[in-house]
């Protein structure tokens, strides 16, 4: 089965709103085993240009699926509301 990831792209538009995200955000991503794999300023060389740029590792699309649906993340995207600009999706790797 192939991995899956998180691709987020965010601009944090009220940082002292945002800490309350990154309070309870990981979590979530504990509970679901995710990993990782990249995070923080990214050089755009086309389209929008993102604050940050995260790429997030888990085993499988329906684990990375059930950890944005879970309880859990939806409390911290709750927190996050108001406080960034998101886009995120959900990409299967390659076996």
């Amino acid at each position: 089965m192939p991995k899956a990831y998180w691709i987020a792209n965010v601009t944090v538009t009220d940082p002292s709103r945002y800490q309350g995200y990154q309070a309870v955000a990981p979590a979530a991503f504990a509970e679901f085993g995710a990993r990782f794999l990249a995070r923080g300023e990214a050089e755009t060389l086309e389209g929008r240009a993102w604050q940050r740029r995260v790429v997030i590792e888990f085993d499988s699309l329906e684990q990375a699926r059930a950890c944005y649906e879970s309880k859990t993340y939806q409390a911290a995207r709750a927190e996050r509301a108001g406080a960034c600009e998101a886009d995120i999706a959900l990409i299967e790797g390659l076996d």
